[in-house]
Protein backbone atom coordinates (compact mmCIF):
# COMPACT_ATOMS: atom_id res chain seq x y z
CA UNK A 1 0.00 0.00 0.00
CA UNK A 2 1.26 3.63 -0.62
CA UNK A 3 2.48 5.67 2.15
CA UNK A 4 0.10 8.43 1.98
CA UNK A 5 -2.90 7.67 4.61
CA UNK A 6 -1.58 4.79 6.08
CA UNK A 7 -3.31 4.96 9.02
CA UNK A 8 -6.67 6.50 10.59
CA UNK A 9 -6.74 7.56 14.44
CA UNK A 10 -9.77 5.87 16.14
CA UNK A 11 -12.01 8.99 17.92
CA UNK A 12 -12.77 6.47 20.23
CA UNK A 13 -9.55 4.55 21.82
CA UNK A 14 -7.24 6.72 20.45
CA UNK A 15 -5.41 3.70 18.52
CA UNK A 16 -4.12 3.99 14.38
CA UNK A 17 -5.81 1.38 12.17
CA UNK A 18 -6.15 0.61 8.42
CA UNK A 19 -7.91 3.48 6.28
CA UNK A 20 -9.24 0.36 4.86
CA UNK A 21 -11.73 -1.33 7.87
CA UNK A 22 -14.98 0.16 8.65
CA UNK A 23 -15.08 -0.96 12.24
CA UNK A 24 -11.93 -0.38 15.05
CA UNK A 25 -10.73 -4.07 15.90
CA UNK A 26 -9.70 -2.24 19.28
CA UNK A 27 -12.64 -0.88 21.03
CA UNK A 28 -15.51 -1.95 17.99
CA UNK A 29 -16.88 1.61 17.36
CA UNK A 30 -18.07 2.07 13.66
CA UNK A 31 -15.53 4.09 11.86
CA UNK A 32 -17.26 4.59 8.53
CA UNK A 33 -20.30 2.96 7.03
CA UNK A 34 -18.42 0.93 4.28
CA UNK A 35 -15.26 0.59 3.15
CA UNK A 36 -13.22 2.80 0.58
CA UNK A 37 -12.65 1.66 -2.53
CA UNK A 38 -9.64 0.73 -3.63
CA UNK A 39 -7.17 1.42 -6.67
CA UNK A 40 -4.13 0.65 -7.82
CA UNK A 41 -1.18 3.46 -6.69
CA UNK A 42 1.70 4.57 -8.39
CA UNK A 43 3.74 1.89 -6.89
CA UNK A 44 1.51 -1.08 -7.65
CA UNK A 45 -0.09 -1.08 -4.60
CA UNK A 46 -3.72 -0.36 -3.46
CA UNK A 47 -4.84 3.03 -2.58
CA UNK A 48 -8.18 4.59 -1.77
CA UNK A 49 -9.71 5.81 -4.73
CA UNK A 50 -9.89 9.50 -5.08
CA UNK A 51 -12.74 11.67 -6.45
CA UNK A 52 -12.38 14.12 -9.46
CA UNK A 53 -11.82 16.46 -7.20
CA UNK A 54 -9.46 15.13 -5.18
CA UNK A 55 -7.37 14.41 -8.13
CA UNK A 56 -7.65 17.53 -9.75
CA UNK A 57 -6.37 19.25 -7.02
CA UNK A 58 -3.77 16.99 -6.32
CA UNK A 59 -2.76 17.18 -10.42
CA UNK A 60 -2.67 21.46 -9.60
CA UNK A 61 -0.70 21.17 -6.26
CA UNK A 62 1.90 18.53 -8.37
CA UNK A 63 2.08 21.03 -10.87
CA UNK A 64 2.57 24.13 -8.96
CA UNK A 65 5.44 22.11 -7.26
CA UNK A 66 7.51 21.22 -10.68
CA UNK A 67 6.83 25.10 -11.30
CA UNK A 68 8.78 26.42 -8.26
CA UNK A 69 12.14 27.57 -8.87
CA UNK A 70 15.19 24.80 -8.75
CA UNK A 71 17.61 25.57 -6.45
CA UNK A 72 21.16 23.85 -6.57
CA UNK A 73 22.60 22.68 -3.37
CA UNK A 74 26.10 24.13 -2.42
CA UNK A 75 25.09 27.52 -3.21
CA UNK A 76 23.95 28.81 0.52
CA UNK A 77 26.12 31.08 0.71
CA UNK A 78 26.78 33.66 -2.88
CA UNK A 79 30.21 33.04 -3.25
CA UNK A 80 29.87 34.12 -6.65
CA UNK A 81 28.84 37.33 -5.94
CA UNK A 82 31.31 37.67 -2.79
CA UNK A 83 34.48 37.32 -5.21
CA UNK A 84 33.41 39.70 -7.63
CA UNK A 85 32.64 42.35 -5.36
CA UNK A 86 35.98 41.60 -3.41
CA UNK A 87 38.33 40.93 -5.99
CA UNK A 88 37.41 44.69 -7.44
CA UNK A 89 37.51 46.31 -4.13
CA UNK A 90 41.11 44.91 -3.09
CA UNK A 91 42.33 45.82 -6.64
CA UNK A 92 41.10 48.95 -6.21
CA UNK A 93 42.91 49.26 -3.12
CA UNK A 94 46.02 48.00 -4.11
CA UNK A 95 46.29 50.97 -7.28
CA UNK A 96 45.54 53.67 -5.13
CA UNK A 97 47.75 52.23 -2.60
CA UNK A 98 51.17 52.24 -5.64
CA UNK A 99 49.32 55.36 -7.23
CA UNK A 100 49.30 52.73 -10.38
CA UNK A 101 47.20 54.69 -13.43
CA UNK A 102 44.40 52.65 -14.40
CA UNK A 103 45.70 51.75 -17.88
CA UNK A 104 48.40 50.20 -16.13
CA UNK A 105 46.15 48.17 -13.77
CA UNK A 106 44.11 46.09 -16.05
CA UNK A 107 41.63 48.97 -17.95
CA UNK A 108 41.19 48.29 -22.07
CA UNK A 109 43.73 50.74 -23.83
CA UNK A 110 42.15 52.10 -27.24
CA UNK A 111 43.74 52.30 -29.78
CA UNK A 112 44.62 48.30 -28.71
CA UNK A 113 47.64 47.02 -28.50
CA UNK A 114 47.35 42.98 -28.50
CA UNK A 115 47.30 42.48 -24.84
CA UNK A 116 43.99 40.39 -25.04
CA UNK A 117 43.94 40.04 -21.44
CA UNK A 118 42.30 43.39 -20.57
CA UNK A 119 39.34 42.01 -21.58
CA UNK A 120 38.89 39.89 -18.62
CA UNK A 121 40.25 41.89 -16.56
CA UNK A 122 38.85 45.32 -17.19
CA UNK A 123 35.60 44.81 -15.59
CA UNK A 124 37.27 44.13 -11.83
CA UNK A 125 39.54 47.74 -12.52
CA UNK A 126 37.39 50.55 -11.46
CA UNK A 127 38.46 54.58 -11.43
CA UNK A 128 36.37 55.17 -8.20
CA UNK A 129 35.24 54.13 -4.88
CA UNK A 130 31.58 55.44 -5.73
CA UNK A 131 31.34 53.29 -9.24
CA UNK A 132 31.98 49.91 -7.92
CA UNK A 133 29.53 50.72 -4.42
CA UNK A 134 26.95 51.29 -7.63
CA UNK A 135 27.95 47.88 -9.35
CA UNK A 136 28.69 46.18 -5.95
CA UNK A 137 24.84 47.14 -4.73
CA UNK A 138 23.35 45.71 -7.89
CA UNK A 139 24.92 42.40 -7.61
CA UNK A 140 24.48 42.31 -4.08
CA UNK A 141 20.54 42.44 -4.60
CA UNK A 142 20.19 40.29 -8.58
CA UNK A 143 23.20 37.97 -8.05
CA UNK A 144 22.35 35.72 -5.28
CA UNK A 145 19.24 34.85 -6.36
CA UNK A 146 20.85 33.44 -9.74
CA UNK A 147 23.26 31.94 -7.69
CA UNK A 148 20.44 30.18 -5.90
CA UNK A 149 18.88 28.97 -9.18
CA UNK A 150 21.92 27.86 -11.56
CA UNK A 151 24.73 27.55 -9.02
CA UNK A 152 27.96 29.26 -8.26
CA UNK A 153 30.28 28.59 -10.73
CA UNK A 154 27.46 29.23 -13.36
CA UNK A 155 26.66 32.82 -12.47
CA UNK A 156 30.37 33.32 -11.94
CA UNK A 157 31.34 32.05 -15.70
CA UNK A 158 28.14 34.42 -17.14
CA UNK A 159 28.89 37.32 -15.04
CA UNK A 160 32.75 37.46 -16.15
CA UNK A 161 31.54 37.14 -19.31
CA UNK A 162 28.70 39.56 -19.89
CA UNK A 163 32.11 41.73 -18.09
CA UNK A 164 34.36 40.89 -20.76
CA UNK A 165 32.19 40.87 -23.69
CA UNK A 166 30.93 44.09 -22.87
CA UNK A 167 34.57 45.49 -22.96
CA UNK A 168 34.87 44.02 -26.01
CA UNK A 169 31.67 45.58 -27.84
CA UNK A 170 32.75 48.82 -26.53
CA UNK A 171 36.52 48.13 -27.40
CA UNK A 172 35.01 47.72 -31.16
CA UNK A 173 32.57 50.56 -30.95
CA UNK A 174 35.69 53.09 -30.32
CA UNK A 175 38.14 51.65 -32.56
CA UNK A 176 35.13 52.65 -35.23
CA UNK A 177 35.35 56.16 -33.74
CA UNK A 178 39.16 56.23 -33.26
CA UNK A 179 39.49 57.51 -30.28
CA UNK A 180 42.04 57.24 -27.35
CA UNK A 181 39.47 56.37 -24.42
CA UNK A 182 40.25 53.55 -21.08
CA UNK A 183 37.23 51.20 -20.74
CA UNK A 184 37.12 50.01 -17.51
CA UNK A 185 34.67 49.11 -14.92
CA UNK A 186 31.96 45.92 -14.52
CA UNK A 187 28.70 47.90 -15.57
CA UNK A 188 28.48 44.99 -18.21
CA UNK A 189 28.44 42.93 -15.12
CA UNK A 190 26.20 44.73 -13.51
CA UNK A 191 23.27 44.91 -15.97
CA UNK A 192 24.17 41.41 -16.91
CA UNK A 193 22.94 40.19 -13.40
CA UNK A 194 19.93 42.42 -13.61
CA UNK A 195 18.59 41.15 -17.02
CA UNK A 196 19.52 37.65 -16.31
CA UNK A 197 17.83 37.82 -13.05
CA UNK A 198 14.92 39.37 -14.73
CA UNK A 199 14.61 37.05 -17.83
CA UNK A 200 14.39 34.05 -14.94
CA UNK A 201 11.95 35.93 -12.70
CA UNK A 202 9.73 36.92 -15.38
CA UNK A 203 8.54 33.35 -16.92
CA UNK A 204 8.43 31.61 -13.47
CA UNK A 205 6.06 34.72 -12.19
CA UNK A 206 3.88 34.83 -15.15
CA UNK A 207 2.94 30.92 -15.15
CA UNK A 208 1.64 31.29 -12.04
CA UNK A 209 0.09 34.36 -12.93
CA UNK A 210 2.21 37.42 -10.77
CA UNK A 211 4.62 40.04 -12.64
CA UNK A 212 8.05 40.90 -11.42
CA UNK A 213 8.58 44.28 -9.69
CA UNK A 214 9.24 46.50 -12.71
CA UNK A 215 9.88 49.39 -10.82
CA UNK A 216 12.79 48.08 -8.86
CA UNK A 217 14.13 46.64 -11.89
CA UNK A 218 14.02 49.84 -14.46
CA UNK A 219 15.84 51.75 -11.37
CA UNK A 220 18.69 49.70 -11.19
CA UNK A 221 18.91 48.84 -14.73
CA UNK A 222 18.53 52.96 -15.26
CA UNK A 223 21.32 53.64 -12.79
CA UNK A 224 24.09 51.31 -14.30
CA UNK A 225 23.36 52.64 -17.92
CA UNK A 226 23.73 55.82 -16.99
CA UNK A 227 26.92 55.55 -14.79
CA UNK A 228 28.67 56.49 -18.25
CA UNK A 229 27.42 59.94 -17.47
CA UNK A 230 29.47 60.63 -14.37
CA UNK A 231 32.09 57.91 -14.77
CA UNK A 232 34.75 58.29 -17.88
CA UNK A 233 35.81 54.88 -17.99
CA UNK A 234 32.12 53.33 -17.65
CA UNK A 235 31.44 52.80 -21.40
CA UNK A 236 27.91 52.85 -22.67
CA UNK A 237 28.18 49.71 -24.61
CA UNK A 238 30.46 47.89 -22.37
CA UNK A 239 27.05 48.11 -20.15
CA UNK A 240 24.54 47.47 -22.58
CA UNK A 241 26.54 44.62 -24.25
CA UNK A 242 26.86 42.91 -20.96
CA UNK A 243 22.95 43.28 -20.01
CA UNK A 244 22.08 41.75 -23.48
CA UNK A 245 24.46 38.72 -22.63
CA UNK A 246 22.93 37.98 -19.35
CA UNK A 247 19.64 38.33 -20.79
CA UNK A 248 20.37 35.94 -23.24
CA UNK A 249 21.67 33.26 -20.62
CA UNK A 250 18.85 34.16 -18.50
CA UNK A 251 16.70 33.00 -21.36
CA UNK A 252 18.84 29.81 -21.82
CA UNK A 253 19.00 28.90 -18.92
CA UNK A 254 15.12 29.02 -18.22
CA UNK A 255 14.43 27.13 -21.57
CA UNK A 256 16.98 24.48 -20.04
CA UNK A 257 15.40 24.19 -16.65
CA UNK A 258 11.95 23.78 -18.03
CA UNK A 259 13.30 20.41 -20.28
CA UNK A 260 14.35 18.74 -16.93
Amino acid sequence: MGETGLNVVCKSCGAEVSPYVTECPYCGVRLRKRAPDLELGGDGGLEPKQSRREKRRNEKARRKSDRQPRTVSGAARPWATIVLILIPAIALLVRIATGTSLDGFGGVIVPFEGEWWRFITAPFAYLSVGYLFAVGVALSLFAPGLERRLGTIAVFVMLVACGSLGALAAYAVADQRDALVVIAGGNGIALGAILAWFTLNRVETMEEGKLVDLVGVLIAATVILLLPVVVPTADFWSGLAGGLVGAIAGLTATRFQSRR
